[in-house]
């Protein structure tokens, strides 16, 4: 049976365009351990930064996993949840206006981790009363600060 992991993710940038961070906890509830890891980028965006928040969320996981992934972006929610990444690979990596689909790097970095783990994707309203979305809300900005 795969360990169990729960995992809260958060990104952002300021201005967006801008100077953006990420955080992540990971809770084990077989050990009852939480680790939180962060980090920044500059000249990033929001969604490059949720994106990354799950890939070093998945990243850090030393085997195979069932995950309950929750993140507050709608845009990296749905695009497992409403299939939007089977489309866009079906369309070779075009939205349905035609467009390229934007950081399609960090898709296909998500993409393989999702396969290594049994991810199940959870919404969770952003700036709310979810204590672990404000906490990974909190250290995104610790990010920020540390940068330079």
């Amino acid at each position: 049976m795969k360990p169990r992991v729960i995992i809260y993710t958060d990104g952002g940038a300021s201005p967006n365009p801008g100077l953006g961070g990420w955080a992540a906890i990971l809770y084990s509830p077989a050990h009852n351990k939480t680790r939180e890891i962060y980090g920044a980028e500059d000249k990033t965006t929001n969604n490059r930064m949720e994106l990354t928040a799950a890939i070093k969320a998945l990243e850090a996981l030393k085997t195979s996993c069932v995950v309950d992934l929750h993140t507050d972006s709608e845009y990296l929610h749905n695009a497992f949840v409403k299939h939007w990444l089977d489309n866009w690979q079906r369309e070779n990596w075009k939205t349905s206006n035609g467009n390229g689909v934007l950081n399609r790097d960090l898709w296909e970095k998500l993409l393989r981790l999702t396969r290594t783990h049994e991810v199940n994707w959870h919404w969770v309203k952003g700036h709310a009363d979810d204590e672990l979305n404000n906490r990974c809300d909190e250290l995104v900005q610790k990010a920020r600060r540390e940068f330079y």
